[in-house]
């Protein structure tokens, strides 16, 4: 089944706020045909809306999140943890109506997205997959950062983060991702910052909607502020990991 394209059984729905907006939103995710991909059916002045395909040629902005369209017009932000979801499940064709600019937040994992899927369920289709498969190492080096390709026989994410905050440090994750791992070890971790830069964020028009009820925070004295404290000894580097998973979704 993994060979063949999927797509959803039937439509949902998920309702939030847009964590740098801070506005109410609500998304509806629809069957697709085989072929389709993802495709964001985004408001404008116009009685149809503007299409924006969930591809890496429609990338319009990476700063502080992961943006689609154009940063000045019609555009579509936040899309990493529903992308990262949509992968994690093997979701290939999906029609996405947003009356928003902002996907919501939720709870600032990808755990509401992948319970949605699976309430309303995967259907396979008839049209076989088609694959980019790594055949030699491929490095992009960014500052003190880089990221790699290597050959490998299925999907394997190690990342490794290292952050000057004690309640951070350096973290690393390896693992083989299939929806069930996706599941368990990487959908539920969210993101995370610090209390410092709260004023900035929000003097910078970023973070409006953020809260405790969708971030991990880490106070002045480098404690999770969190009453609940981390779903993970780990979440923050899995939560890194949910955010490549999304990106490369695209």
């Amino acid at each position: 089944m993994y060979d063949y394209q999927t797509t959803l059984k039937s439509s949902v729905s998920l309702s939030g706020v847009g964590v740098h907006s801070g506005k109410a939103v609500t998304i509806h995710f629809h069957s697709a045909d085989p072929d389709t991909g993802v495709v964001f059916h985004v408001p404008d002045d116009g009685p149809d809306g503007v299409r924006i395909r969930a591809m890496a040629s429609e990338i319009g902005g990476t700063d502080l999140c992961t943006m689609l369209g154009d940063v000045n017009g019609v555009h579509v932000a936040t899309v990493e943890h529903l992308m990262a979801a949509l992968l994690g499940l093997g979701i290939d064709n999906v029609a996405i109506e947003i009356d928003g600019s902002e996907v919501p937040i939720l709870d600032g994992s990808a755990a509401s997205f992948v319970a949605a899927f699976d309430q309303v369920g995967i259907e396979t289709l008839d049209v076989r997959r088609r694959y980019i498969r790594v055949l030699k190492p491929v490095r992009i080096d960014n500052g003190s950062s880089w990221a790699e390709f290597l050959p490998h026989d299925g999907t394997r994410f190690e990342v490794e983060i290292d952050f000057d905050s004690p309640a951070i440090g350096r973290q690393k994750l390896a693992a083989d991702v299939t929806a069930d791992t996706f599941r368990r070890e990487i959908s539920r971790a969210r993101t995370f910052g610090f209390l410092k830069d709260v004023e900035r964020l929000w003097a910078a028009g970023y973070a409006l909607g953020s809260s405790l009820e969708n971030s991990v925070v880490i106070g002045e004295d480098h404690r999770v502020v969190n009453m609940e404290g981390l779903r993970y000894a780990d979440e923050f580097v899995r939560h890194k990991t949910l955010d490549a998973m999304g990106d490369l979704a695209l």
